[in-house]
């Protein structure tokens, strides 16, 4: 394939299979959710973010490409913040702390759904021990990314009383991360998967990146939407 023609590959997997399709989101974003289910859903998901920064610093920690470092150490600070700058991790915990969440509870995991972990870990491992087209090719879901934080902040700020303008502060931050990381990260897969077998590579990572984001929506909607399916020791609505 040429560059050009890998790229509309890459965009019609993020049409098909990102998690932007899965019942739970248009159940969340569509305030037909409880606030127990919301928080499980924030809860679950801080373990997603907090392992962010672990797979950008796995995939620093093997790269012999000062420029892709360079460019990509910017990613750690975003999340974890640096100086001045709080970071995204803090930015979801003031959206747990919103919705009435222990703090260290929260960052402890203790009540995160056992696929939820199962899940995040695959995603650092992909990133560690891929080769590097493909761990930089797994974060191209954030392509995809701005339209469904533009759902989520207007869609839960209208639909959900106990949601306020200051606890979505994470999802508007991320409409104009997103959009850079992702650039980069689609010009680096175009310019460096350029045999048959590269690009098939790289179309895998995209897709087994929509399979750990959707699989996390599986495990809550099992979970949370459908009755008596909580596993034990995971967090109950209205025990934490």
């Amino acid at each position: 394939m040429s560059p050009d023609e890998l790229e509309q590959e890459l965009r019609a997997i993020g049409a098909a299979q990102y998690h932007d399709r899965h019942p739970f989101h248009k159940l969340l974003h569509g305030g037909k959710l409880n606030k127990g289910q919301v928080q499980a859903w924030a809860l679950n998901r801080y373990c997603y973010q907090s392992a962010v920064p672990r797979k950008d610093a796995a995939l620093l920690s093997r790269c012999h490409d000062r420029e892709l470092r360079r460019e990509w150490i910017h990613r750690i600070m975003d999340h974890d913040g640096f100086g001045d700058e709080e970071g995204g991790i803090e930015r979801w915990l003031v959206l747990t702390d919103g919705l009435g969440l222990d703090r260290d509870y929260v960052i402890s995991r203790k009540g995160a759904l056992p696929e939820t972990i199962f899940a995040v870990e695959a995603y650092v491992n992909f990133v560690r021990e891929k080769t590097l087209v493909e761990a930089v090719a797994s974060s191209l879901t954030e392509l995809f990314a701005p339209k469904i934080h533009k759902e989520r902040i207007s869609g839960m700020l209208e639909n959900y009383d106990f949601i306020s303008d200051d606890v979505m502060q994470y999802f508007k931050r991320r409409l104009t991360q997103a959009p850079r990381d992702a650039e980069f990260a689609l010009e680096y897969a175009k310019k460096n998967a350029r045999t048959p077998e590269a690009q098939t590579a790289v179309l895998e990572a995209l897709k087994f990146k929509c399979n750990v984001l959707w699989a996390q929506l599986d495990a809550l909607h099992y979970a949370y939407v459908e009755p008596g399916n909580i596993p034990p020791g995971a967090f109950v609505p209205g025990e934490a």
